[in-house]
């Protein structure tokens, strides 16, 4: 089953930029689809697959910040080719 998954990091901590690169390069190298913008990274994948490495870098990405934020959204398809129609 593919899936699409936005997702924003939000550590709440006056140095944020690291742990946010930080993640963003781990979803780089993890061998999935990977889209950004200034507000959110998408991802893009087979079900099982894009689950595994989330949990693994949303665990890492967590223990590098005191408190933070992470909003997640799935999606049961692969919207990585989405273009507007209008």
């Amino acid at each position: 089953m593919k899936i699409s998954v936005e997702l924003t990091l939000t550590p709440l901590q006056d140095d944020f930029e690291p742990s946010i690169i930080h993640f963003i390069k781990k979803l780089r190298d993890s061998g999935l689809t990977v889209l950004e913008n200034p507000l959110s990274t998408q991802v893009y994948g087979d079900y099982d697959k894009v689950m595994g490495i989330l949990t693994a870098e949303i665990k890492e990405a967590f223990e590098m910040i005191d408190k933070g934020l992470l909003y997640m959204k799935v999606v049961k398809s692969d919207r990585h080719d989405y273009e507007p129609h209008f």
